[in-house]
């Protein structure tokens, strides 16, 4: 897999040039997905800032979800604002739950809402539009965010003669200290105990080789999300990946370094409740990664999770040390006592996963693709579009 580096400064100017050109082939749009205590925050006025100054994007389509019907009139009114005149999905609306319903009642299952199920719908109203070829999405959460981020995320994708279907942003984590603790304390040293329980897999090596699995930031090939199943939860990043590595070749997925530092909200570790922030998370990931492990033919029993439990604590204890010196080296603080909490919450959480498998190995199903909706309900993207426009007016 390709790792295209951000060597000095290689000139937003520039690259937004080029992207002029690409997009007379290959139209980007932009999709953001929001939940309604976003709206308003220092991050989300930033980047809308910033895209008004981005004239390359065929399309901005911002997914709103948890808005009630006031919620609703203030987000129209805040992202009015902008010059680019976003297409707002309101998916709490009536409209958006009749269709949500319709997909239910063909027995297809949309999830639960979340993020993955708000990029998937706002996903499925660009397929629907028929305007770009090229769909490129980060979080609204980003107090780094300037043009040359965009401008890099969707390079890869729109630059149509490198080759690539999909893209992963990602960039060095941290402020005064280290951030990023699902993916520094939980991610990596669990797939690598995996690895050291299983043997060499193509599945884990893949997932390994990413800088930032569990970064927002992509650019995906619109063939690709026609075929592409997504969670609906927080294991959206890790599933798209598992997704992109199923339906396409590993010559065709790159990841960009999309800026010098990256910063974005922070979850709470929350480690008394396992129904929110990281908590919550690690353990939506780790169901991800145990039922993707599944589907590659990996056997998963209780003899192997046993295994795994002891391994993934032993290497995220050595984990915490080689960053304890990472931030003396760097000068950065390092809160010892916060990092063991962490991957005391974290072991929790995959115990969580592994139980919630071991139960019902079918638990958290993928929302199904595009094209199967398709296939159940020919008219669903026109009524899609038509709802769309509806909550619009």
């Amino acid at each position: 897999m390709a790792t295209l580096h951000r060597l000095g400064n290689s000139g937003v100017e520039r690259l937004e040039e080029q992207l002029r050109f690409f997009v007379q082939d290959m139209p980007i749009a932009l999709v953001l997905p929001c939940h309604i205590d976003e709206l308003g925050t220092p991050a989300l006025r930033n980047i809308l800032r910033e895209l008004d100054g981005v004239d390359y994007l065929k399309q901005i389509i911002v997914g709103i979800d948890g808005a009630s019907a006031a919620q609703w009139r203030k987000a129209r009114a805040f992202f009015s604002k902008s010059r680019h005149s976003p297409t707002l999905l309101w998916n709490d609306g009536p409209n958006m739950r009749r269709l949500l319903d319709k997909i239910s009642d063909a027995d297809l299952d949309p999830g639960k809402r979340g993020k993955g199920r708000n990029m998937w719908l706002c996903f499925g109203y660009v397929l629907a539009t028929e305007e770009a070829k090229v769909i490129a999405s980060h979080d609204c959460d980003i107090l780094t965010y300037d043009r040359e981020l965009l401008a890099r995320l969707c390079f890869p994708v729109a630059n149509d003669r490198l080759g690539f279907d999909f893209c992963k942003g990602y960039a060095a984590r941290f402020t005064t200290r280290l951030n990023g603790r699902v993916m520094r304390l939980m991610f990596t040293p669990l797939i690598r105990s995996l690895e050291s329980i299983i043997g060499p897999h193509p599945f884990l090596n893949y997932m390994d080789t990413f800088r930032y699995p569990l970064s927002g930031e992509i650019c995906v090939d619109l063939d690709v999300v026609r075929r592409a199943r997504m969670p609906s939860d927080w294991g959206v990043e890790v599933g798209m990946l598992a997704e992109v590595f199923r339906v396409t070749s590993p010559k065709a997925i790159c990841q960009v370094e999309i800026g010098d530092r990256f910063d974005h909200k922070h979850q709470e570790l929350s480690a008394r409740d396992p129904s929110k922030g990281l908590n919550k998370m690690a353990t939506d990931i780790a169901r991800c990664i145990f039922r993707t492990m599944a589907a590659e033919g990996i056997r998963l029993d209780s003899g192997l999770f046993d295994a795994l439990l002891s391994a993934y604590q032993r290497k995220a204890e050595d984990t915490i040390r080689f960053y304890n010196a990472d931030s003396a080296i760097n000068g950065l603080s390092f809160d010892r006592h916060q990092e063991e909490l962490a991957v005391s919450t974290f072991v929790k959480g995959i115990r969580t996963a592994a139980r919630e498998y071991m139960e019902d190995p079918l638990s958290g199903s993928l929302i199904p693709n595009w094209n199967r909706v398709e296939s159940a309900l020919p008219d669903f993207l026109d009524e899609l579009r038509e709802a769309v426009a509806l909550d619009n007016k």
